[in-house]
C-alpha cells in the first residue's frame, strides 16, 4: 500500500520509446526514460534515465540522471550525474556528484556543488 502511495505522488514513469521524436517540453513529478529523441526542455523532480539510444536537445533539470545515450543540453541535476560509458554529453552540468565511467565522452564545464561541504582539516572555510 505505502509504495502504491508514494507511485501516485511521484507520478508514472514516462517513457519515450525508440523511434519516437517529441518537440517541445517536458514536466513531470515522476521518473522519465527517454529512448527515442527529445528536442525541448526536461523537468522532472525524480530521476532521468537516457537510453542508448536516446537523445535530447536543450535544457535537463532533474533529482538524478543517468545518460547512456547522447545530450546536448545544460543539466542541473540536485543529486548525481551517471554518465555511462556510451555517454556523448555536450553542455554545462551543475550537480551534486558526478560519475563518469572510462569511455564517456563530455564536452562542457561542471560546477559541483554540495549543500553543505565537509570542512578540510586546517584549511579555513570562508
Amino acid at each position: 500500500m505505502a509504495k502504491n502511495l508514494e507511485q501516485e505522488e511521484l507520478g508514472s514513469i514516462n517513457i519515450i520509446a525508440a523511434g519516437t521524436t517529441l518537440t517541445g517540453d517536458l514536466i513531470s513529478s515522476g521518473d522519465c526514460r527517454i529512448d527515442g529523441v527529445l528536442k525541448g526542455n526536461i523537468t522532472s523532480k525524480s530521476k532521468i534515465f537516457i537510453g542508448k539510444t536516446g537523445i535530447i536537445e536543450g535544457k535537463i533539470q532533474c533529482h538524478s540522471i543517468e545518460v547512456e545515450g547522447a545530450a546536448k543540453a545544460d543539466i542541473t541535476a540536485t543529486e548525481i550525474l551517471s554518465l555511462k560509458a556510451s555517454a556523448v554529453l555536450t553542455g554545462n552540468i551543475k550537480v551534486s556528484k558526478i560519475s563518469i565511467e572510462p569511455g564517456a565522452n563530455f564536452v562542457g564545464n561542471c560546477v559541483m556543488q554540495n549543500p553543505s561541504p565537509t570542512p578540510i582539516p586546517g584549511i579555513e572555510n570562508e
